[in-house]
Protein backbone atom coordinates (compact mmCIF):
# COMPACT_ATOMS: atom_id res chain seq x y z
CA UNK A 1 0.00 0.00 0.00
CA UNK A 2 1.47 3.39 -0.87
CA UNK A 3 1.49 6.20 1.86
CA UNK A 4 -0.38 9.14 0.50
CA UNK A 5 0.18 11.41 4.15
CA UNK A 6 2.89 13.54 3.04
CA UNK A 7 1.93 14.34 0.10
CA UNK A 8 -1.74 14.58 1.68
CA UNK A 9 -0.16 17.23 4.02
CA UNK A 10 1.99 19.17 1.87
CA UNK A 11 -1.30 19.73 -0.32
CA UNK A 12 -2.61 21.24 2.66
CA UNK A 13 -0.07 23.42 3.92
CA UNK A 14 0.23 24.72 -0.04
CA UNK A 15 -3.04 25.01 -1.61
CA UNK A 16 -5.23 27.11 -0.99
CA UNK A 17 -9.35 26.41 -1.41
CA UNK A 18 -9.26 27.87 -5.42
CA UNK A 19 -6.42 25.31 -5.99
CA UNK A 20 -3.73 28.03 -6.31
CA UNK A 21 -0.16 26.75 -5.42
CA UNK A 22 2.11 28.89 -2.50
CA UNK A 23 5.03 27.69 -5.35
CA UNK A 24 7.07 30.72 -3.23
CA UNK A 25 6.63 28.49 0.27
CA UNK A 26 6.97 25.31 -0.95
CA UNK A 27 10.35 25.58 -2.74
CA UNK A 28 11.60 27.49 0.18
CA UNK A 29 10.58 24.92 2.99
CA UNK A 30 9.23 21.54 1.78
CA UNK A 31 10.80 21.22 -2.11
CA UNK A 32 13.50 18.51 -0.41
CA UNK A 33 10.10 16.44 1.37
CA UNK A 34 8.63 16.65 -1.90
CA UNK A 35 11.82 14.84 -3.75
CA UNK A 36 11.69 12.13 -0.98
CA UNK A 37 8.25 11.70 -1.05
CA UNK A 38 8.50 10.93 -4.80
CA UNK A 39 11.98 9.28 -4.50
CA UNK A 40 10.24 6.39 -2.16
CA UNK A 41 8.00 4.89 -4.75
CA UNK A 42 11.29 4.62 -8.05
CA UNK A 43 11.20 0.82 -7.41
CA UNK A 44 7.75 -0.25 -7.10
CA UNK A 45 5.56 -1.37 -9.56
CA UNK A 46 2.11 0.27 -9.69
CA UNK A 47 0.64 -2.66 -11.87
CA UNK A 48 0.93 -5.19 -8.84
CA UNK A 49 -1.60 -3.40 -6.87
CA UNK A 50 -4.80 -5.55 -6.02
CA UNK A 51 -6.95 -3.21 -7.29
CA UNK A 52 -7.39 -0.34 -9.77
CA UNK A 53 -8.73 2.22 -7.19
CA UNK A 54 -5.42 1.66 -5.76
CA UNK A 55 -3.78 2.15 -9.12
CA UNK A 56 -5.91 5.20 -10.04
CA UNK A 57 -5.10 6.82 -6.88
CA UNK A 58 -1.32 6.73 -7.07
CA UNK A 59 -0.99 7.68 -10.38
CA UNK A 60 -3.34 10.66 -10.19
CA UNK A 61 -0.99 11.41 -6.99
CA UNK A 62 2.12 11.11 -9.06
CA UNK A 63 1.17 13.27 -12.02
CA UNK A 64 0.24 15.99 -9.81
CA UNK A 65 3.02 15.87 -7.39
CA UNK A 66 5.71 15.59 -10.48
CA UNK A 67 4.08 18.78 -12.15
CA UNK A 68 4.72 21.00 -8.92
CA UNK A 69 8.24 19.08 -8.62
CA UNK A 70 8.96 19.98 -12.42
CA UNK A 71 7.86 24.21 -11.52
CA UNK A 72 9.55 23.75 -7.99
CA UNK A 73 12.89 23.30 -10.31
CA UNK A 74 12.65 26.69 -12.45
CA UNK A 75 10.26 28.75 -10.12
CA UNK A 76 9.79 31.79 -10.35
CA UNK A 77 7.77 31.46 -13.72
CA UNK A 78 4.64 32.88 -15.19
CA UNK A 79 3.66 30.18 -17.04
CA UNK A 80 4.52 26.62 -18.29
CA UNK A 81 4.35 27.80 -21.87
CA UNK A 82 6.76 31.10 -21.83
CA UNK A 83 10.17 30.51 -21.96
CA UNK A 84 10.01 28.19 -18.74
CA UNK A 85 13.82 26.91 -18.81
CA UNK A 86 14.94 29.95 -20.57
CA UNK A 87 14.33 28.64 -24.00
CA UNK A 88 11.31 29.80 -27.12
CA UNK A 89 7.78 29.01 -25.77
CA UNK A 90 6.90 26.01 -28.05
CA UNK A 91 10.02 24.29 -26.98
CA UNK A 92 9.68 24.28 -23.57
CA UNK A 93 6.24 23.72 -23.69
CA UNK A 94 6.66 20.44 -25.51
CA UNK A 95 9.54 19.47 -23.14
CA UNK A 96 7.85 19.99 -20.02
CA UNK A 97 5.23 17.12 -20.93
CA UNK A 98 7.52 15.20 -23.43
CA UNK A 99 11.00 14.83 -21.58
CA UNK A 100 10.98 11.70 -19.26
CA UNK A 101 10.97 13.09 -15.60
CA UNK A 102 10.47 9.92 -13.29
CA UNK A 103 11.71 6.19 -13.36
CA UNK A 104 9.39 3.09 -12.15
CA UNK A 105 10.87 -0.07 -12.07
CA UNK A 106 13.78 1.45 -14.65
CA UNK A 107 11.06 2.58 -17.20
CA UNK A 108 11.13 6.15 -17.62
CA UNK A 109 8.25 8.36 -17.67
CA UNK A 110 7.14 12.07 -18.99
CA UNK A 111 3.92 13.49 -18.05
CA UNK A 112 2.12 12.80 -21.75
CA UNK A 113 3.04 9.00 -20.97
CA UNK A 114 1.51 8.94 -17.76
CA UNK A 115 -1.78 10.14 -19.46
CA UNK A 116 -2.10 9.46 -22.17
CA UNK A 117 -0.44 6.14 -22.08
CA UNK A 118 -1.17 5.22 -18.42
CA UNK A 119 -4.00 6.82 -16.97
CA UNK A 120 -6.63 7.43 -20.07
CA UNK A 121 -6.41 3.97 -21.57
CA UNK A 122 -6.29 2.25 -18.44
CA UNK A 123 -9.35 3.35 -16.22
CA UNK A 124 -11.37 4.74 -19.17
CA UNK A 125 -12.87 7.70 -16.90
CA UNK A 126 -13.24 10.83 -18.31
CA UNK A 127 -13.64 12.67 -14.85
CA UNK A 128 -9.76 12.19 -14.54
CA UNK A 129 -9.59 15.52 -16.87
CA UNK A 130 -11.18 16.96 -13.53
CA UNK A 131 -8.29 15.91 -11.70
CA UNK A 132 -4.87 15.88 -13.47
CA UNK A 133 -3.57 19.44 -13.06
CA UNK A 134 -0.67 20.80 -15.26
CA UNK A 135 0.06 24.14 -12.92
CA UNK A 136 -2.42 26.83 -15.08
CA UNK A 137 -4.92 28.18 -14.16
CA UNK A 138 -7.21 26.56 -17.26
CA UNK A 139 -7.09 23.63 -15.36
CA UNK A 140 -9.19 22.01 -12.91
CA UNK A 141 -8.36 23.40 -9.16
CA UNK A 142 -5.88 21.50 -7.44
CA UNK A 143 -7.48 19.30 -4.44
CA UNK A 144 -6.21 20.41 -0.85
CA UNK A 145 -5.66 16.66 -0.01
CA UNK A 146 -4.07 13.78 -1.93
CA UNK A 147 -6.61 11.23 -4.18
CA UNK A 148 -7.08 7.99 -1.52
CA UNK A 149 -8.13 4.33 -3.16
CA UNK A 150 -11.19 4.31 -0.78
CA UNK A 151 -12.34 7.36 -1.38
CA UNK A 152 -11.02 7.97 -5.51
CA UNK A 153 -13.97 7.65 -6.89
CA UNK A 154 -16.01 9.61 -4.90
CA UNK A 155 -13.23 12.29 -5.38
CA UNK A 156 -13.59 12.28 -9.03
CA UNK A 157 -17.24 12.94 -8.69
CA UNK A 158 -16.47 15.92 -6.76
CA UNK A 159 -14.05 17.12 -9.06
CA UNK A 160 -16.40 16.54 -11.74
CA UNK A 161 -19.12 18.85 -9.75
CA UNK A 162 -16.45 21.81 -8.94
CA UNK A 163 -15.55 21.88 -12.50
CA UNK A 164 -18.70 21.85 -14.34
CA UNK A 165 -20.01 24.65 -12.00
CA UNK A 166 -17.09 26.82 -11.79
CA UNK A 167 -18.44 29.61 -14.41
CA UNK A 168 -14.51 30.41 -15.31
CA UNK A 169 -14.68 26.91 -16.98
CA UNK A 170 -18.30 25.90 -17.66
CA UNK A 171 -21.18 28.97 -18.28
CA UNK A 172 -24.56 28.70 -20.54
CA UNK A 173 -25.27 32.00 -22.11
CA UNK A 174 -29.55 31.97 -21.43
CA UNK A 175 -29.86 34.84 -24.31
CA UNK A 176 -27.86 33.16 -26.96
CA UNK A 177 -28.68 29.86 -25.34
CA UNK A 178 -24.68 29.14 -26.08
CA UNK A 179 -22.75 27.00 -23.94
CA UNK A 180 -19.23 28.32 -23.27
CA UNK A 181 -17.03 25.78 -21.93
CA UNK A 182 -13.20 25.14 -20.95
CA UNK A 183 -11.22 23.59 -24.58
CA UNK A 184 -10.72 20.34 -22.31
CA UNK A 185 -13.74 19.46 -23.54
CA UNK A 186 -12.58 19.81 -26.81
CA UNK A 187 -9.16 18.00 -26.51
CA UNK A 188 -11.13 14.93 -24.99
CA UNK A 189 -14.02 15.18 -26.25
CA UNK A 190 -13.66 11.57 -27.44
CA UNK A 191 -13.40 10.58 -23.98
CA UNK A 192 -16.35 12.23 -22.46
CA UNK A 193 -18.49 10.38 -25.97
CA UNK A 194 -17.74 7.40 -23.83
CA UNK A 195 -20.11 7.82 -21.03
CA UNK A 196 -22.89 10.47 -23.27
CA UNK A 197 -23.89 11.51 -26.65
CA UNK A 198 -22.74 14.87 -26.86
CA UNK A 199 -20.74 17.04 -24.89
CA UNK A 200 -23.51 19.39 -23.53
CA UNK A 201 -25.31 16.34 -22.05
CA UNK A 202 -22.06 15.11 -20.13
CA UNK A 203 -22.29 18.67 -18.49
CA UNK A 204 -26.21 19.00 -18.29
CA UNK A 205 -25.31 15.67 -15.44
CA UNK A 206 -23.26 18.26 -13.07
CA UNK A 207 -24.82 21.25 -13.60
CA UNK A 208 -26.39 22.45 -10.49
CA UNK A 209 -29.06 24.18 -11.54
CA UNK A 210 -30.10 22.04 -14.25
CA UNK A 211 -30.06 23.52 -17.33
CA UNK A 212 -31.89 22.11 -20.97
CA UNK A 213 -29.13 21.06 -22.45
CA UNK A 214 -29.49 18.68 -25.61
CA UNK A 215 -26.72 17.57 -28.55
CA UNK A 216 -27.95 20.78 -30.80
CA UNK A 217 -26.64 23.43 -28.10
CA UNK A 218 -24.10 25.56 -29.39
CA UNK A 219 -20.62 25.40 -27.89
CA UNK A 220 -18.24 28.25 -27.47
CA UNK A 221 -14.36 27.37 -26.13
CA UNK A 222 -12.96 29.64 -23.84
CA UNK A 223 -9.60 30.34 -24.40
CA UNK A 224 -6.99 28.30 -22.42
CA UNK A 225 -5.11 30.62 -19.50
CA UNK A 226 -2.02 28.78 -19.49
CA UNK A 227 -0.69 31.26 -16.42
CA UNK A 228 0.62 29.94 -13.40
CA UNK A 229 -2.08 29.00 -10.65
CA UNK A 230 -0.04 30.46 -8.12
CA UNK A 231 -0.72 31.53 -4.59
CA UNK A 232 1.59 34.65 -3.20
CA UNK A 233 3.16 34.16 -0.29
CA UNK A 234 2.29 36.41 2.52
Amino acid sequence: MFDFDAWNQMLHQYVDTQGRVNYWAWQKESAQSLADWLNQFATIDPQALPNQEDQLAFWLNLYNALVIQQILKQYPIQSIQRKVFGIPNWIAFFWFFQQPIYSLTDRQYSLNHIEHKVIRPTFNNPKIHFALVCAAVGCPLLRREAYFPETVQSQLEEDAKRFINNPDKVRYDAATQTLYCSKIFKWYRSDFLTVADSIPEYIQQYLSPSIALCSATPIRYFNYDWSLNQRISS
